[in-house]
């Protein structure tokens, strides 16, 4: 199978003001990271993916922060994955990735607050363990809706803050600043699984989970679903 992998290292960035995220220290550390532990992560979160993914056609996909492709194989054969990730310590591993799977993919240098892609241009928008990271939720889930074609599916899995009173929450509101400088701006303690819901979505389907024979205890309340526009 023939693959093209082809980068914009500031796709939009000079227009928009906005600029890769490239620090040196915790742009590698998390490249390494990720990739380290990228059979653990997926060994846990495997059946939300399995979930949120099932029903994924051949088709132009966005990915949201694809990292260093953990998610690659849940993608049909044949597929266009436009993968909008602002580390540019991730964009190697995540070309060397998909050229293995067979995926053709487009690197988009950018944060998902502002997509340099035309309205209701692509099929389904995936992410998972990403919008905890992002400054506006909000605008990140209205670029969504906008790229999505009608009938389009946001597909997501996603850690959330803990129930109220509960240890955990008391955890990851205690670890909110630490936690944030090392993972690239991610807060434990959002409640991603409102700002979908009302974010104007014709259709909305959220479950609830629970990570098991996790070490990340901060981040092991998660969510998967699919919404549709």
């Amino acid at each position: 199978m023939t693959t093209t992998t082809r980068v914009d290292p500031h796709a939009s960035s000079i227009a928009s003001g906005i600029r890769p995220f490239d620090h040196p220290v915790r742009g590698r550390f998390n490249a390494w990271f990720f990739s380290a532990l990228d059979r653990h992560i997926n060994r846990l979160t495997a059946p939300l993916k399995q979930t949120a993914f099932a029903g994924l056609a051949t088709g132009t996909i966005v990915e949201l922060g694809p990292g260093v492709g953990a998610n690659l194989g849940y993608l049909p054969s044949g597929s266009e994955l436009i993968a909008v990730e602002p580390n540019a310590r991730m964009h190697e591993a995540l070309a060397r990735r998909s050229a293995r799977e067979g995926v053709t993919v487009r690197i988009i240098a950018e944060y998902a607050e502002r997509m340099p892609l035309p309205d209701a241009s692509v099929d389904d928008v995936i992410c998972s363990l990403v919008l905890c990271t992002v400054t506006d939720p909000d605008a990140v889930l209205r670029e969504v809706r906008r790229v999505l074609r009608p009938g389009g599916r946001f597909r997501f899995v996603e850690h959330v803050a803990a129930p109220a009173g509960s240890t955990r929450a008391r955890v990851q509101r205690a670890l909110h600043v630490p936690w944030g400088w090392v993972f690239e701006g991610c807060d434990p303690h959002r409640d991603t699984g409102a700002a979908i819901e009302a974010a104007g979505f014709r259709h909305t389907e959220i479950f609830e989970r629970m990570l098991q024979r996790s070490v990340f205890y901060p981040v092991n309340t998660v969510i998967c679903g699919v919404a549709t526009r």
